[in-house]
């Protein structure tokens, strides 16, 4: 097994074909082919199935494809610590949460690493996926929360994946609200006051559990509810409908502007917000600065 076969490995992937990974790498199909076939030969596995159409990655191949990042990102993490001497283009990616700070944190990292050439990702996206992209390589560093109600289950898929969370901050609920809501004049938010007003949640897909649930409270706990997959369309329904979202609290006005506003809401759990990155590996320069940004954005 070579670094090279794990390149060839995850542009197949990535590509969907042989021939297009093929032009995409600049070698010929038997070449590649070839590669590939020994590859699954030394592991033992089928990685993908041929037809006409492409290929189809099978779950062995998956797994093989996760192995094979994870080893490519650990060989771009070591050149990057001992070949200080060489110019690399930058490349990152964290999937999250819909979490204004990650946000922040994320331009922070690309004007600190800001060059001629870099390729970063910033994938705001369900709870399930946050856990998988990390596993499976596709992010570096994962962010969301754990709670009381949602740590046995999470903690357990986690700890299944062999990945680790990396504790950040601890919040109080609060109420995201309009500046002109109704309920805006409260200095502390009690939940029958919420009643009468749209919930607004983010959408969770097939794990669409409570357990997967980036809000802290169920939405069985109100009659009217809304669910939204974007940040944009939750802020534009809670303005316009008076509506409101449960969430830590931390806001940003720059981003979210001055007619969203944040009150504390009268509940007793809190939400332990943190990261998720894989165990026993080499963190990125890109990651490890990521991680600072974000306890200097949850600080404030």
């Amino acid at each position: 097994m070579t670094l090279q076969q794990l390149k060839y490995l995850v542009t197949v992937a990535e590509c969907g074909s042989i021939t297009a990974a093929a032009e995409k790498l600049y070698i010929s199909q038997p070449s590649l082919s070839t590669s590939i076939h020994s590859l699954e030969k030394e592991m033992g596995v089928t990685a993908f199935i041929r037809s006409k159409k492409g290929i189809t990655i099978t779950h062995e191949g998956e797994q093989l494809l996760s192995y094979a990042r994870m080893l490519l990102e650990q060989a771009d993490n070591m050149k990057d610590h001992f070949g200080k001497g060489k110019k690399r283009t930058p490349k990152f990616s964290v999937s999250c949460q819909h979490y204004s700070f990650a946000v922040n944190a994320y331009v922070d990292l690309i004007r600190h690493f800001d060059s001629d050439q870099y390729s970063f990702i910033l994938r705001e996206t369900q709870t399930g996926e946050i856990i998988d992209d990390v596993a499976n390589g596709r992010s570096e560093i994962g962010i969301l929360y754990l709670s009381p109600d949602n740590e046995a289950i999470l903690s357990k898929m986690i700890k299944n994946k062999d990945l680790q969370f990396i504790e950040l901050f601890v919040a109080d609920p609060h109420v995201f609200l309009s500046a002109d809501h109704p309920l805006a004049h409260k200095d502390i938010i009690e939940i029958d006051d919420l009643i009468p007003y749209p919930y607004l949640v983010y959408e969770q897909g097939e794990q669409n559990s409570f357990y997967f649930s980036e809000e802290l409270i169920p939405m069985l706990d109100f009659p009217k509810n809304i669910q939204v997959r974007d940040r944009a369309t939750l802020f534009n329904l809670l303005i316009g409908l008076h509506g409101f979202t449960v969430c830590s609290g931390v806001i940003d006005q720059k981003l979210n502007g001055d007619n969203i506003i944040a009150r504390p809401l009268h509940f007793s759990s809190q939400m332990r917000i943190g990261c998720i990155v894989r165990k026993h590996t080499i963190l990125s320069p890109y990651a490890t600065f990521y991680q600072e940004a974000l306890k200097k954005h949850l600080s404030i």
